[in-house]
């Protein structure tokens, strides 16, 4: 049964993602938020497929704490479960997001049309002027924008360093964020072709105000709560966990 879901998954990417590939091509003419509208309809239906038919759903808890937006959203980052299914519970939001994936054919081609904040992580502390300037235009568009501040996908019981992409924009900005947890690695590992099925649990922290926070302070509020909630929900992640202490950068 996990294969056969598995498959039809495959079969439903490999029929909408170049469908709204070339959707989003010929929304070029119009401005971001009715190109955003319109290509927004593939994770509609990737969040459809993924909790019926690969049998992921997910239990929201803290739902009160979602603001009236905009906001920015610092997320635990497992696998691409999140990247699709975080649109299903906020508001519309954009993605920081590698600039090479515009060259992947069909996915990147379409999400090339989307206001995603694209960067240069070559670029180093230029990447953090990309952010910020991409992330104000997003934001005064009326835009969440998400960022997973590990940088990239972890597994279960495990953290990396948490970078300052997020914490930056926030502290430039004065805008609100919003810490995310949640287990989607344990149904979905990252760069595993098999999914299981099972409920992901998705905790939603209380906002952080930004306004006199500077982007050092920012960063650490939101990992202390974010992995303190990664324990507190999902202990047995980290029963064979080796302590280690780690700052955040700024």
């Amino acid at each position: 049964m996990v294969l056969i879901r598995n498959v039809l998954f495959m079969l439903a990417l490999a029929v909408f993602t170049p469908l709204y590939a070339l959707i989003g091509m010929a929304t070029f003419p119009f401005g971001p938020k009715t190109r955003h509208k319109l290509i927004r309809g593939w994770p509609r239906i990737m969040a459809w497929v993924v909790k019926h038919v690969l049998g992921i759903p997910y239990r929201l808890i803290g739902a009160e704490n979602i603001p009236q937006g905009p906001a920015i959203i610092l997320s635990k980052h497992m696998s691409a479960w999140e990247t699709i299914m975080l649109q299903d519970i906020f508001p519309p939001m954009v993605f920081v997001m590698k600039r090479e994936i515009h060259k992947v054919p069909f996915f990147g081609w379409g999400i090339a049309q989307m206001p995603m904040i694209a960067i240069d992580r070559a670029a180093g502390k230029d990447a953090l002027a990309q952010v910020e300037a991409q992330g104000r235009d997003r934001l005064a568009h009326g835009f969440w924008v998400t960022i997973f501040p590990e940088g990239t996908r972890v597994a279960p019981g495990s953290k990396k360093r948490y970078k300052a992409g997020g914490s930056w924009l926030a502290a430039q900005t004065g805008t609100p964020v919003v810490p995310v947890a949640h287990n989607a690695g344990e149904f979905w590992p990252r760069n595993a072709f098999f999914k299981r099925p099972g409920e992901v649990v998705v905790s939603i922290g209380p906002v952080i105000e930004t306004a006199g926070l500077n982007a050092e302070e920012i960063n650490t509020l939101a990992q202390t709560w974010i992995e303190g909630e990664m324990r507190r929900l999902f202990p047995s992640h980290y029963r064979n966990a080796t302590p280690r202490k780690e700052k955040a950068e700024a």
